[in-house]
């Protein structure tokens, strides 16, 4: 059977069998691939926590009717034991790696990947906090998913803002003409938070208070939920420094006003 080489970060895994594992994949050039690693839950396997969640690695596989088949794998990035030893880290992590699952498929996204390797990373080193990690993550994944938000000018009719309206069936901060009736108000530094996530503008996102933090992130969860359709389970599980409050400006979780 034909075999390949690719760099891919771990999803999620299941058992299989008594030794085996089936192992979903994000990789560089081949996109999500399902593989098994045969015998990985032996004591003895020459993989041990190689195919983890959160690790990447270098890995061989040969191609099979259903499933891949593992080969070998060599770690380029151990994250997962990093990450697993702080609870904030590890939920981040997990919504993640569930998003990614959702956006990708059997085609390549090397720029997926490259984030989700690049987000993880961070979270391992314990770069920025893990929620606006987490959240930062999320604008992009769904940005370069074909869903790009705006936070500046109209997102229906691009009319110059800033604007204070943010409805996230429209796709980000809307115009008061624009606007639907009870369409709920967002201050501006919660916005310009927003801003920083999308654009990776650390030192503006590290600056803000803990309070505009939550509505941040109440928007993101919002946006993120309406446009993946069903819910990411694991966001309900994301550890929180201090307590969030209710999703930002009244928007719920499925992105109602």
């Amino acid at each position: 059977m034909p075999t390949y080489r690719d760099e891919a970060v771990v999803l999620r895994t299941h058992k299989l069998g008594e030794a085996d594992r089936i192992v979903t994949l994000l990789s560089r050039q081949h996109g999500k691939i399902r593989a098994v690693a045969k015998g990985v839950r032996r004591t003895a396997s020459r993989f041990g926590s190689r195919l983890e969640p959160f690790m990447v690695a270098d890995l061989q596989l040969y191609e099979g009717r259903t499933l891949d088949v593992i080969t070998q794998a060599e770690s380029l990035g151990a994250y997962g034991a990093l990450i697993a030893d702080d609870y904030a880290s590890y939920t981040a992590a997990n919504a993640m790696v569930e998003t990614a699952d959702r956006l990708t498929d059997a085609e390549a996204s090397l720029q997926q990947y490259l984030l989700l390797v690049g987000a993880l990373r961070s979270l391992s080193r314990r770069e920025h906090p893990p929620t606006l990690t987490l959240d930062s993550y999320l604008l992009r994944a769904l940005s370069l998913a074909g869903w790009a938000p705006s936070f500046q000018d109209c997102s229906r009719c691009g009319r110059p803002g800033p604007h204070d309206h943010i409805v996230v069936q429209l796709g980000g901060v809307v115009c008061p003409d624009c606007a639907p009736s009870g369409a709920p108000r967002v201050d501006p530094a919660t916005i310009g938070l927003l801003g920083s996530l999308l654009t990776g503008d650390w030192a503006s996102a590290e600056a803000a208070d803990e309070s505009t933090r939550s509505k941040a992130n109440g928007v993101v969860s919002a946006y993120t939920q309406w446009h993946l359709e069903r819910g990411l389970r694991s966001l309900q599980h994301v550890h929180h420094d201090t307590p969030t409050s209710a999703p930002a400006a009244g928007i719920d979780e499925k992105g109602r006003a």
